[in-house]
């Protein structure tokens, strides 16, 4: 992959997020961009303007089939999160969870449990 554009779509809440969370996501982004990575960022470059979030998870579709790679800061409260994991698991993007230590592995299957299998599989580079 060092050798590829990186394309990255960014999963991650919108409606839930915390101020800080936020904050962290922002920085995140930059310092993607400042390394001369693409980012799509649901929160910047999705219109959230939307009735019922049709037109939302057009376009979240649309950041995650052109990315060649999935960043998600996982939230477990986050349904478009989870839309969205559904949506990448499909079209088979490459995952780096960036709040990994935050990830909890629980006793039965869960989606924490599979976002942290795709997360070692795949081995991204970290940002």
């Amino acid at each position: 992959m060092a050798d590829l554009e990186r394309r990255i779509y960014l999963t991650c809440p919108v409606r839930k997020a915390t101020a800080e969370e936020i904050v962290f996501l922002n920085e995140y982004v930059a310092k993607a961009e400042q390394l001369g990575h693409k980012v799509y960022f649901p929160h910047r470059d999705t219109n959230q303007d939307d009735e019922t979030g049709l037109y939302i998870c057009m376009q979240n579709r649309a950041g995650i089939i052109w990315s060649n790679e999935i960043h998600i800061y996982w939230k477990p409260s986050s349904e478009g999160s989870i839309f969205d994991f559904g949506m990448f698991f499909m079209a088979e993007r490459p995952l780096l969870i960036i709040n990994k230590e935050s990830v909890q592995k629980t006793p039965n299957k869960s989606f924490q449990n599979v976002l942290l299998e795709l997360d070692h599989v795949y081995n991204l580079p970290r940002i």
